[in-house]
């Protein structure tokens, strides 16, 4: 199944869950999409509101549904709990990192910067959105992109960066410091509904 790329207010009125987490998809209207949306709340079955929840974090974070159950496969091989390892891998992932930092304001943008080649980590170029960083990891602008206005403007944007994340504004690179808390992500997310829904 290929990525989705329409629109994604459509998607977070859908769910009601703001996709981008900053709530402006939802402001102006929140209804379901659709010529009947608001009549449109009829109870989900168990199976339906674990498929919902599955599907709104793959949207989130722009993954495939193949990218998605590989990543739900590799955190069940990690020692934690395994809703929140997956968590931890999606949030791991380069092109979450450079939205996280603040080098775009969509995650959709960030895969597009990285894809561009716009980005290294550890002083490498890397052109592959779904890089898997570990903590230590230091990721900055090239250096011939650091008077991109978008870039530019989306740091300007930027109000509060996570504390998994440090942040040097002279060099425009960022380390990763650690894998992130719980406490720390979207507390919208029902992660154990996504464990149920692959081992039903």
């Amino acid at each position: 199944m290929s990525r989705y790329t329409g629109p994604t207010n459509r998607k977070s009125r859908r769910f009601g869950f703001s996709i981008l987490e900053t709530g402006k998809e939802l402001a102006k209207k929140s209804t379901v999409p659709g010529q009947h949306g608001a009549s449109k709340g009829k109870k989900l079955s168990n199976y339906g509101t674990q498929l919902q929840e599955k599907q709104k974090v793959k949207f989130m974070y722009g993954l495939t549904e193949k990218q998605f159950r590989k990543t739900f496969d590799e955190a069940g091989k990690l020692k934690g709990v395994h809703g929140e390892d997956l968590l931890k891998l999606l949030e791991s992932r380069l092109d979450s990192l450079v939205y996280r930092i603040g080098f775009s304001t969509t995650r959709k943008g960030a895969r597009q910067l990285v894809n561009h080649g716009h980005i290294t980590v550890n002083g490498n170029k890397v052109d592959i959105p779904s890089y898997r960083c570990k903590p230590g990891d230091i990721i900055a602008v090239k250096e011939n992109a650091k008077d991109m206005a978008i870039i530019k403007s989306s740091l300007e944007a930027l109000h509060n960066r996570v504390e998994f994340i440090t942040y040097d504004e002279n060099k425009m690179a960022a380390t990763y410091v650690r894998y992130p808390e719980r406490s720390e992500l979207n507390a919208d997310i029902n992660e154990s509904l996504i464990v149920e829904f692959y081992n039903r």
